[in-house]
């Protein structure tokens, strides 16, 4: 019984762990953009799709608004992205991207590549994992309401 408290078999920790070290990766490649890791997580969704509302965003990187809320407005005070209500409903806030956002995507282009090199795995593990932690995802936002 006492084994199930240990560190060292929690499934939380070296997913944390995991998340941690690659977050912690990304820092110095994302220096040079000057960008933090949640705030090129936004670039990615933005230079995926351009001009979307709020609400998007937050659906996409499955952050609340008011985790949001200060990230986009401190990209928009660097000239990345701006943010307007909507001509058609003022509570809408439309996400858009600057040249300079968009100019920011050819120089990020090789960080993905970057980091894979980084970590060192085969291609056929990270698939393995990115297909698992995927799993893992949709069955937690399947169960929101048991572990919220």
């Amino acid at each position: 019984m006492d084994d199930q408290l240990k560190l060292q078999n929690q499934l939380c920790f070296p997913i944390y762990t995991a998340s941690r070290l690659v977050t912690q990766c990304y820092h110095p490649i994302l220096k040079e953009l000057d960008l933090t890791y949640p705030q090129y997580l936004v670039m990615l969704v933005l230079w995926e799709k351009d001009e979307v509302n709020l609400s998007f965003l937050t659906e996409k990187l499955m952050l609340k608004t008011n985790t949001l809320t200060p990230l986009v407005k401190r990209m928009e005070s660097m000239e990345l992205l701006t943010r307007e209500r909507s001509a058609q409903d003022e509570r809408n806030i439309i996400i858009t991207l600057t040249e300079k956002g968009k100019q920011l995507k050819d120089k990020a282009v090789d960080i993905p590549q970057n980091l894979f090199n980084n970590i060192g795995i085969s291609m056929e593990k990270a698939e393995q994992l990115y297909a698992l932690l995927y799993e893992v995802i949709e069955q937690l936002e399947d169960q929101k309401e048991t572990c919220h």
